[in-house]
């Protein structure tokens, strides 16, 4: 599982025009299933994405994709760890220590 954290690296107007963009991009893969939560940081200087996955490399090519990143608005930090424990909901998501 990961965390992807991104942060603006420029003006929240030059997010908000790219905001649309970024929205499809989010849908589509929660969809695919990869996202499982996500939303706006507090302040309001990025967000925060849960993504499914045990591939680096794909979230890697994921994050690059998103218009946020392609339009040079914000930048990611992508944190993979092992779920080991979750709540009930989350079950199908939970992992076991390498």
């Amino acid at each position: 599982m990961f965390v992807l954290e991104l942060t603006y690296t420029a003006p929240l107007e030059r997010a908000d025009a790219l905001m649309d963009a970024h929205i499809a991009w989010v849908d589509r893969l929660f969809e695919e299933g990869v996202f499982i939560a996500s939303g706006r940081k507090n302040p309001r200087d990025g967000g925060i994405i849960l993504a499914v996955g045990d591939d680096r490399a794909r979230m890697e090519q994921l994050v690059a994709a998103d218009p946020f990143t392609a339009g040079g608005v914000c930048a990611y930090r992508i944190t993979e760890f092992t779920a080991t424990r979750t709540a009930p909901e989350l079950a199908p998501y939970r992992q076991q220590p390498n």
